[in-house]
């Protein structure tokens, strides 16, 4: 997994700024009831999204969650004072709190299903009654576009999926969650040039084929011949499930 606290300075640069920000704020706030008054942000990161959160709904109160310390200390710029540094599956909070949790990019970044499962009985713990949890799934095959890039990292391994969308919606109803709607978003800045990807390759993005690892050198190999380096292929679009906790 990257290291998010060196990654805070570039996150955003990286991964559309705030074109992207605005399509995933206002696809998450579609979900959520008009009645809302605090809303928790999960993972938050940078707080880009966070922001437009309150930015967007008047009147929603919004608190954002990150552990990394230096995303927060970004988010905390953003939201002054509304910012906690906090692990997801240990959340700081009294039970029934929020009218609404979020959990944008996050479950696929865990290490299984029992991670999953206690970030979901956190989310829904903090829930009063008739509140609604939101959260993306199947975020990796989201960046799969059909792209001749897409043909050359077909090669790697895949990593296991934590975040399918079957099993986020059994997680949250083994945890007393209704489903209560879906979404779809663009990522809009995130569809990968073929340069772009070799350098996310370098870095350690795709953490099955490591940096050094023979057949990343092959797939590295194999990007660099691809026609049209610096043209990105088509952005990925993003789904987005919600789930209410009966009243």
């Amino acid at each position: 997994m990257l290291d998010y606290d060196e990654e805070a300075q570039r996150y955003d640069a990286l991964r559309g700024g705030e074109p992207r920000a605005a399509a995933a704020a206002e696809a998450v706030l579609g979900l959520i009831p008009d009645q809302a008054r605090e809303l928790c942000d999960i993972a938050c990161g940078t707080g880009l999204v966070t922001r437009r959160f309150a930015a967007d709904r008047p009147g929603l109160r919004v608190t954002g969650v990150d552990l990394a310390a230096a995303m927060t200390r970004m988010a905390a710029s953003r939201l002054p004072g509304r910012v906690v540094r906090a692990d997801s599956r240990r959340l700081p909070f009294a039970g029934a709190r929020f009218d609404a949790v979020v959990s944008v990019w996050l479950l696929h970044l865990l290490s299984g299903p029992q991670e999953v499962g206690a970030v979901i009985a956190e989310c829904a713990r903090v829930l009063r009654p008739g509140g609604v949890y939101v959260t993306t799934v199947d975020k990796g095959a989201a960046h799969n576009v059909g792209s001749d890039i897409d043909a050359v990292l077909a090669a790697r391994p895949r990593s296991p999926v934590h975040d399918a969308a079957a099993d986020v919606a059994a997680c949250a109803a083994r945890h007393g969650l209704v489903p209560a709607g879906h979404a779809r978003f663009r990522g809009h800045g995130q569809g990968r040039s073929p340069r772009r990807a070799l350098m996310d390759l370098r870095r350690g993005w795709f953490v099955t084929v490591p940096p050094g690892d023979p057949l990343a050198e092959h797939i590295a190999a194999r990007l660099a011949e691809l026609p049209d380096q610096d043209r990105p292929r088509p952005d990925p679009v993003f789904t987005l499930r919600a789930f209410r906790k009966p009243a």
